[in-house]
Order: C-alpha cells, then sequence, then structure tokens
C-alpha cells in the first residue's frame, strides 16, 4: 500500500507555482525602473503563495505607489490606470500611465561661498549646471548635486564644508520648482605630520615616494596618487594609508602609512600571440630590492617569429624614486625588421627625470651592430648614439583630470666625430589626442613623424630606419611593410615616417565599444614623393580604468587584390 501512495505522489502533477507579470508600455525607462521599484508587486513577482486575497491587495496599492514612483522625477499629477487577467496561475498586470505635464525648475540659485569658492574642482561643479532652469525637476539629480557641493569640498580639504541653504519649493499648481542650494567649504586643512611603519626601503626612500609633503593642502587626490605610486613600486605587498583625526585648532590631518615587503624575487613566464609577432614568448626575473635604497635588477628574455632579446637592467632611483632614475642596461637583440635583419648588441646609460608634466631621458648608447640587406649583404658598424626624449607624464602619476591628449619626441645621432663608423641624426615625435564629441563619441587623432639626416639609407643600420604598417601604424598591412623598396621589391626601410589615424568610437553599454578607422602613412626617402598607403576598417573595443583593449579588421584601399587583415588593440590612458 505504501508503495502504491508514493507511485500515485509522484505520478501527481506538482502544484503551478504562481508568478506576477508587470507591463508598463508607453513610457521612458526611468519611468518603467522608478515604478517597479516602488511596486509591491515587484516584490511579488517571482512567489509561489500569491492568493487572490493577496493579489486583491497588492492591486489596491497600484495607483498610489505608481503615483508616488513619479513624483521624484517631477511628474505630480500623472492619470494611472491598470489592468489584471489571470491565465492558469500566471497575474498579468499591464500599467497605463499619462505622466502629465511634469513639474519644472524655474529659478535656481546654486553657490558656493568661502576660501574654496573658486578651487577648480568646484568650479567645474558648479559649471556643469546639472540643475538649470527649463529643466524638468528631478529629486536624484536635485539630491546628487546638493550630496556634490559638500563632497567634493572634503575631497579638496576643505573638511568642514556644508549646507548653509538647501531648499526646494514646489508649486503644483504651477508646476514649477525653486531652487536654492548654497554650501560653505570653510577654511582648507593640511597635511600634518605623517608617520611611517615600514622596515622594506629607507625611511628617506620611503618619503621620497609620497605624493604629500606636511604643510601641503590635504586632498583625497593625493592620497589616491600616493597609494598608486606605492603600489606601482613593487617594493610592497600590503600598503595601508590612513588618515588621523583632522586637528581643528591647526586644521591639519595626521597621516599613517604602513607598508609590508613584498617577495624580492619575481619570476614571470608568459606566452602568446600578437598579429604582428605571431607565436611569443617572454621569461622575466625581476628583483625588485637589490638593498635597501630601492635599486633593483631586471632580467628579461623575449623571443617570438620576429625578434630575439637577451636585456638586463638595474636601476637606480634618484630624487623622486617613483618616476626619476638612472638606468643601466645591457641587449643581445636579433630582429626582422621588413625583409633586412639586425644583428646588435648593445650597453647604455640612462637619466630619466621630471619636469612638471613632463618627463625627460637622456640616454647614451655604445651598439655594435651587423645589418643584413634584403639582398643577403652584410655590414657590421660601430655606433655611439646620444638621445634626448621629452613625453607626457600619464595624468594618474600627476593627478587631476584625465588629459585628452599624449605628446613625445626624441631626438638622436650617432656622430663620426665620437667614433661612430657613421654620422646621422634623427627626429622621432608622435602624439594623440581624443576629442569628446558627445558622452557616448569620440574622435581619436594620432599621428608620427619620423626625420633623419644622412648621406644615404644604406649608411643607416636597420635598427635606426623607419618601417611602417600594423597595429598602431597603418593597419590593413603587416608589421613593418611599408618602407621604400630595392629592385626586387624587397622592403629595406627608409629615412623619414609619416602616419596619420582618423578614428571615431562609439561607446557600448558595460565598458564595450565599437570604433571606425581610416589610415594612411608610410616609410620613405624623400619628403618630395612619399608614396603614401592607406586603409580603412572597423574595430570593437573594451575599456578599463587605464587602458583599452580590442580587435580591429582593417582593409587596405591603396593597393587592391588585399584581403583584410586583424589587428590586436591596446591602448593606455594618457
Amino acid at each position: 500500500m505504501a508503495t502504491g501512495l508514493l507511485a500515485a505522489a509522484l505520478l501527481s502533477p506538482l502544484p503551478a507555482a504562481a508568478k506576477i507579470e508587470v507591463t508598463i508600455p508607453e513610457v521612458s525607462e526611468a519611468i518603467q525602473t522608478n515604478v517597479r521599484a516602488f511596486l509591491s508587486l515587484t516584490r511579488y513577482a517571482d512567489r509561489d503563495d500569491v492568493t487572490d486575497e493577496v493579489m486583491s491587495r497588492l492591486q489596491r496599492r497600484i495607483v498610489t505607489e505608481t503615483r508616488q514612483a513619479l513624483e521624484p522625477l517631477g511628474y505630480y499629477e500623472p492619470n494611472v490606470t491598470y489592468d489584471v487577467v489571470k491565465q492558469g496561475e500566471l497575474w498579468k498586470v499591464t500599467i497605463h500611465i499619462e505622466p502629465g505635464r511634469p513639474v519644472r525648475l524655474s529659478e535656481v540659485s546654486v553657490n558656493v561661498t568661502g576660501p574654496g569658492a573658486e578651487d577648480r574642482a568646484i568650479r567645474e561643479l558648479l559649471e556643469a549646471e546639472e540643475i538649470k532652469p527649463g529643466l524638468r525637476l528631478n529629486h536624484g539629480t536635485y539630491e546628487r548635486v546638493k550630496g556634490n557641493l559638500v563632497r567634493v569640498a572634503k575631497n579638496e580639504g576643505y573638511l568642514d564644508a556644508k549646507l548653509t541653504k538647501h531648499d526646494l519649493v514646489i508649486d503644483r499648481t504651477e508646476r514649477r520648482a525653486t531652487v536654492d542650494l548654497e554650501a560653505d567649504t570653510g577654511e582648507r586643512y593640511s597635511f600634518g605630520e605623517i608617520n611611517i611603519a615600514q622596515d622594506v626601503i629607507t625611511d628617506e626612500s620611503m618619503r621620497r615616494l609620497l605624493r604629500m609633503h606636511p604643510g601641503d593642502p590635504y586632498t583625497l587626490d593625493t592620497l589616491l596618487r600616493t597609494q598608486y605610486v606605492l603600489d606601482d613600486t613593487q617594493y610592497f605587498s600590503v600598503v595601508d594609508i590612513e588618515s588621523g583625526d583632522p586637528d581643528r585648532a591647526t586644521r591639519t590631518v595626521p597621516i599613517t602609512v604602513t607598508a609590508e615587503p613584498s617577495r624580492k624575487h619575481r619570476y614571470a613566464a608568459a606566452v602568446g600571440y600578437g598579429t604582428d609577432t605571431k607565436a611569443r614568448g617572454k621569461f622575466t626575473w625581476d628583483n625588485r630590492r637589490v638593498n635597501e635604497s630601492g635599486h633593483k635588477f631586471k632580467l628579461e628574455l623575449l623571443g617570438s617569429s620576429i625578434v630575439t632579446d637577451l636585456t638586463g637592467r638595474y636601476i637606480v632611483p634618484v630624487m623622486d624614486i617613483a618616476l626619476e632614475k638612472l638606468e643601466f642596461t645591457g641587449t643581445l637583440r636579433d630582429e626582422e625588421l621588413g625583409d633586412t635583419q639586425s644583428e646588435r648588441a648593445e650597453v647604455g646609460a640612462g637619466l630619466t627625470q621630471v619636469l612638471g608634466r613632463w618627463q625627460r631621458v637622456l640616454q647614451v648608447r655604445l651598439s655594435d651592430e651587423t645589418t643584413t640587406e634584403a639582398d643577403g649583404e652584410k655590414s657590421t658598424n660601430f655606433y655611439l648614439v646620444p638621445s634626448v626624449s621629452y613625453s607626457t607624464l600619464p595624468s594618474y602619476i600627476v593627478g587631476g583630470r584625465k588629459r585628452p591628449y599624449f605628446f613625445s619626441a626624441e631626438l638622436r645621432g650617432s656622430p663620426e666625430t665620437l667614433g661612430s663608423d657613421a654620422s646621422f641624426l634623427q627626429l622621432r615625435m608622435k602624439g594623440e589626442r581624443i576629442f569628446d564629441m558627445s558622452d557616448l563619441w569620440h574622435l581619436h587623432l594620432r599621428s608620427e613623424l619620423g626625420v633623419s639626416r644622412i648621406a644615404a639609407t644604406s649608411d643607416l643600420p636597420a635598427s635606426q630606419r623607419f618601417f611602417a604598417g600594423g597595429e598602431g601604424s597603418v593597419r590593413g598591412f603587416a608589421l613593418n611593410e611599408l618602407s621604400p623598396r630595392d629592385e626586387e621589391g624587397r622592403s629595406i626601410g627608409g629615412r623619414n615616417l609619416a602616419t596619420g589615424t582618423i578614428e571615431i568610437v562609439r561607446d557600448l553599454p558595460r565598458n564595450f565599444g565599437v570604433a571606425a578607422f581610416y589610415d594612411i602613412g608610410n616609410a620613405f626617402d624623400d619628403f618630395d614623393d612619399p608614396q603614401l598607403e592607406y586603409s580603412a576598417g572597423l574595430g570593437v573595443r573594451y575599456n578599463i580604468a587605464v587602458a583599452s583593449f580590442g580587435v580591429d579588421v582593417a582593409q587596405a584601399l591603396s593597393e587592391s587584390g588585399r584581403s583584410p587583415r586583424f589587428h590586436l588593440y591596446i591602448a593606455t590612458q594618457f
């Protein structure tokens, strides 16, 4: 009998789970979202115990809750009706909303008083004019602006900032609202005593890493940049920066920095694939702390289908040890450049310095290089190559707003008077600029220019010749494919270079984006006859805080009969 009852229970159908399906047609997504958040129906939508009695009680709330949901969006006189249909165990609820005329802002006064009233971050907040006459009243926007007045002031060091006025008056009859907001920044606070608890590097070296010093204006941005710099050094596994209680009498904030050491030695191996390099692999050994002064040593072995490189670096931090350094290098490199080959052994020394928002690198290299031309002819020469370069520092290092541009320039040469087998002088410049056409559309311009002064291109070692093509250059062509060619049509490199890119990017949800681009450029010997190649294509992007990644497909347009090429896209924040 028990078996029969069990079988009957297993064979009998399970009761269907009751569900509630809510539809809100013909209104904006913002209205739908707010209404669903207010509705009691939403909380019962997936429950299986909704009886007729419960549903009757929920229906009686629909009009009231919908009207409450519309008020924060500025709609105070909506017309709300609804239909409820039961299909089996499924309740289908359709809510019809006629929002009516919204309440609009008629008078808006948003002011900041006090010593910080002219602070850049505060002025930018006011100039954004998120609330201004004529706009529909939105309580969420009003509350955000009200909160930001105090939040931004405190982030800039005005820790006593407070609202002195916050009036929102609504006239439902006239459907208008007035806003009167005022904040007083109070005096600005400064960094007080900075206590450091660590035994990883010397106290002097540690303090040279900090972005703040006693007496500097206290800002949240300074604390975040200090955190970034300390993490980026790789000296520490854990860094904690804690602000103490503000001293109201001296208007200072004490800081405590605590750090734990990272592993001294780091070994890493990686394999990958690049559209230009094909299969590639890399092995790295880092000695992150040779001594307590923060010296570093790095050995790197790189291999791919076009290059093999073994490089050792000894780095001595100087002055601002996060950004400035004296670096000694030794390199053995075998590299394919177009249809030429470069085999060289180099030693060098370079001094990296920070000049405001610019980085300068003074460098000298001794190079013994064997160049194998496209026809197989080889030549070995010695070069002494001094150089100087300037580039903009990334905005996340120097602080402030994200910079929409990047520029770098390098002047290098090899004088026979100092023992080189040939003399040459080169200038190479690169610039990028992003224009925000709207919140979702962006125009990205990029250009590169290289100029050499030398009697003949053959006097230039292969590593100093210019080539174009590949990702970051003229897409649609292979890496280093574009340059002057010999009688057999082989790419041999040029004395000069010019490339340019116009790219339009459309942002998509979830940090994705799409891009359309046009590339033009080439490497050549004579500016009077550059013979520029060009291409166009489409790409997809994925954006994170400091970089963008993606894939591009490009079609060469200046040469017929070519197939599209795929390129990986990697770009870092300026």
